[in-house]
C-alpha cells in the first residue's frame, strides 16, 4: 500500500487502570475545574441551563468516583505537545471495576479482550456515555470537534 493509500486518520485505544488513593482530592479538583469552567455561582442570578448543567456536573462528581476523574481528563492533553498530529475527534468514559492484577485474565490485555474490564457487580450499564462536563478545554466551543461521549 502506498502513502496515497492510507489514511491520515489514526485510531489510538489506550486502556488504563487508575487506583484512586485520595476520592476526597480528586472529588474537590473536579468541582474546582467545573467552578473554573461555569463560574462561580452569583447568589440571586437564576443561570437558567448554565446553572441546571453546573448542578448536574456537581452532584455526578461528588457521588462517584470514576466521573470525577472522567470531568478531569482531557485526551488533548494527551497529544497537545506531540508534532505533526491535530484531535480530529475524541471520546471517553470510565467506570469502577474491580481490579486483580493477579486474577487470570488481565494479562491477556494484548489479546484484545473487551471482557477484561467489567462493571462491579450490580452496576449496569444504563448511562453509560452519559456526558459530564469535563475540564473545558476542548469542549467544542473554539470550533475544536474534540468531545467526551
Amino acid at each position: 500500500m502506498s502513502t496515497d493509500e492510507t489514511s491520515r486518520f489514526v485510531r489510538l485505544r489506550v486502556e488504563m487502570v487508575l487506583e484512586v488513593t485520595d476520592l476526597d482530592a480528586l472529588t474537590g479538583t473536579a468541582l474546582e475545574s467545573i467552578a473554573a469552567e461555569y463560574g462561580e455561582p452569583v447568589a440571586g442570578a437564576g443561570g437558567g441551563e448554565s446553572a441546571e448543567e453546573r448542578m448536574h456536573a456537581e452532584a455526578t462528581v461528588r457521588a462517584d468516583g470514576a466521573e470525577a476523574l472522567a470531568s478531569l481528563v482531557d485526551p488533548f492533553d494527551l497529544v497537545s505537545e506531540v508534532p505533526g498530529v491535530e484531535l480530529a475527534q475524541a471520546s471517553w468514559s470510565s467506570e469502577s471495576i474491580e481490579y486483580d492484577p493477579d486474577a487470570e485474565g488481565w494479562d491477556d490485555a494484548d489479546d484484545g479482550e473487551e471482557g477484561l474490564f467489567l462493571p462491579r457487580d450490580g452496576d449496569d450499564e444504563e448511562g453509560y456515555g452519559d456526558t459530564v462536563a469535563h475540564n473545558g478545554k476542548n469542549d467544542g466551543e473554539d470550533g475544536d470537534p474534540a468531545q467526551r461521549v
